[in-house]
C-alpha cells in the first residue's frame, strides 16, 4: 500500500505543479493528497493502534505486584 502512497503523492504533486497560482496548487496538493492520505492511514492503521494499546496494558499489568 506504500508504494500507491507514494504513487499518489506524485500523481498530485505534478497535478498542483499545473496549476495557475500558488494558492490553487497548495490548495490541490492539500485537499487531494494530504487530507485523503491522512484518512486512509488513519483507517487502515487501527489495528495497530489496537495491538500498541494491549501491548502497552500488558507491560503495565506486569510491572504491578
Amino acid at each position: 500500500m506504500l508504494i500507491v502512497a507514494l504513487a499518489w503523492i506524485y500523481v498530485v504533486l505534478l497535478m498542483a505543479l499545473t496549476e495557475p497560482t500558488v494558492v490553487a496548487g497548495i490548495m490541490t496538493f492539500l485537499l487531494y493528497c494530504v487530507l485523503p492520505l491522512g484518512i486512509l492511514f488513519y483507517v487502515t492503521g487501527g489495528k495497530r493502534r489496537k495491538r500498541r494499546r494491549e501491548r502497552a496494558a500488558a507491560e503495565q499489568a506486569a510491572r504491578e505486584p
